[in-house]
């Protein structure tokens, strides 16, 4: 199936320590993609420029088929991207259920009270955010992404600190997303978590990326096993 959001070759340095030189990125509609890579190999920065919130310093940005030297979060999300970043997606200063309201006063469509009942927050819809769990309060983002319903969405390191509990739930709610068309790329480092759930793997690593393909065929890449997942070749 064709891509929604492509990045093609690009580049991007901070303070002269150049971090990507020729990462590129697939979304595609109705696919699980994770996004692999060691902390300061660029998988992070590499969604940030999917998503907008950084410029690369070359390279293009692809969503629905048109080409911007130069994206921006507002903009990619108005035509339906949802980038969910790896902390404070939500304000301290509303409930949980203002929260989810102005997400769909804004963007039409997602039920509240069942993205809530499918996250396991019926009870916490009144409470701000700073009063949940560590899990709860990801839960609760990941309920602004259902209540979204967007046509990608990007999540940067969803199940960091979280149990495996609530790993399992945000993991039914990303596959339920992708059941309805949505493509969905994650980064992480829960190596067997993600590649259970994951349909394609993509590995950052050197300032540049690597398409492994499906988990069965990326466990059997040499390098990856090597260099990532600490296995003997």
């Amino acid at each position: 199936m064709t891509p929604i959001l492509r990045v093609e070759c690009v580049a991007k340095s901070y303070g002269g320590r150049r971090v990507l030189s020729a990462a590129s990125l697939r979304a595609v509609p109705g696919e699980f993609r994770v996004l692999f890579g060691r902390n300061g190999m660029g998988k992070s920065t590499l969604l940030k420029i999917a998503a907008g919130r950084i410029q690369p310093d070359g390279g293009s940005v692809h969503f629905f088929g048109e080409t911007a030297l130069s994206v921006r979060l507002p903009a990619l999300a108005a035509r339906g991207l949802f980038y969910l970043p790896d902390h404070d997606l939500l304000s301290p200063a509303f409930t949980v259920r203002q929260q989810l309201t102005m997400v769909q006063r804004q963007f039409p469509g997602g039920d509240i009270l069942a993205a809530a009942e499918r996250l396991g927050l019926t009870a916490r819809l009144d409470q701000r955010p700073q009063t949940l769990s560590g899990g709860e309060r990801r839960r609760a983002e990941f309920a602004c992404a259902l209540v979204r319903q967007p046509r990608c969405l990007l999540a940067d390191e969803p199940y960091r600190g979280v149990s495996p509990l609530d790993a399992d739930v945000l993991t039914a709610a990303l596959q339920s997303l992708v059941s309805q068309g949505t493509a969905v790329v994650v980064t992480g480092h829960e190596v067997p978590t993600l590649l259970d759930a994951a349909d394609h793997v993509t590995w950052c690593t050197d300032g540049t990326t690597y398409e492994l393909g499906p988990p069965a065929l990326a466990r059997q890449h040499d390098m990856f096993r090597r260099e990532y997942l600490g296995m003997a070749t």
